[in-house]
């Protein structure tokens, strides 16, 4: 297949024209009329990601790996480096980013991991009510979301109404009429702005709650007649446990 035909698909499922005039999604490395293989999905990429799959892959991300104006490429640094790799081996890739959380990855997990229908939306944030003690929320939100802690943010003891961000939506906490805030990313003068208007705010970590990408666009592309293989990107934070104990200065 060629690039113009995938990605006419892609936008026909979540048009780029929706994202966000700040975002770079679309096609950020190829040619429209380049021969496409085999695609790839995954949340974001990395060298050994490419080095795993022969020449001609498309790899399709939710993260634009070209954000920022590139003021200099040197192939020493990041992205540099990584675009290097793809056009030494005629790869291509597209990013879905803001487009895909307004049209799909936002209403999925608050649907399909969280178990909600929304009653609200704008943008980016999802809304419904809930009837939860802090410790129903957190445990759900364990189960949801895999993690073992989360960052808390003006605790409340009881919920009765749940707004949520995939990634990091921070910024967007002054359009939340619910109880409390489930998004990554929450920062210190975030949180110092949340308890300034009586917000609850639980950071769900920004990999964590976005993870599930590549297996929503998977499936919309299962009907394509090539192979379509969905990859699982690293979380680039790894927990420590410390474990030691130090014993207190005489």
């Amino acid at each position: 297949m060629k690039t113009a035909e995938i990605y006419a698909l892609l936008d026909s499922i979540s048009p780029f024209e929706l994202q966000e005039g700040w975002d770079n999604s679309g096609l950020l490395v190829g040619a429209m009329d380049r021969e496409v293989r085999r695609i790839v999905v995954a949340l974001d990429i990395d060298e050994e990601m490419i080095e795993s799959y022969e020449e001609e892959t498309l790899f399709l991300l939710h993260h634009p790996l070209i954000f920022s104006p590139l003021k200099s490429i040197s192939m020493e640094n990041y992205p540099a480096n990584i675009v290097e790799k793809l056009i030494l081996k005629r790869d291509s890739l597209i990013a879905m980013h803001t487009n895909f959380d307004k049209t799909h990855l936002n209403r999925y997990v608050f649907r399909d991991i969280l178990g909600l229908q929304w009653e609200k939306e704008k943008d980016f944030v999802l809304e419904a009510g809930v009837d939860w003690s802090l410790e129903e929320l957190l445990g759900r939100l364990t189960q949801a979301f895999g993690c073992e802690s989360f960052r808390v943010v003006n605790p409340k003891e009881r919920i009765e109404s749940l707004a949520l961000t995939t990634g990091a939506g921070a910024s967007l906490m002054e359009s939340v009429e619910a109880d409390c805030f489930l998004t990554g990313d929450i920062k210190y003068h975030d949180a110092m702005k949340a308890e300034s208007i009586n917000l609850m705010m639980v950071d769900i970590g920004h990999w964590e709650s976005e993870r599930f990408f590549a297996e929503i666009i998977g499936k919309e592309l299962k009907k394509l007649p090539i192979s379509v293989i969905i990859a699982q990107s690293k979380n680039p934070f790894v927990t420590y446990r410390n474990i030691q104990r130090v014993a207190p200065t005489q």
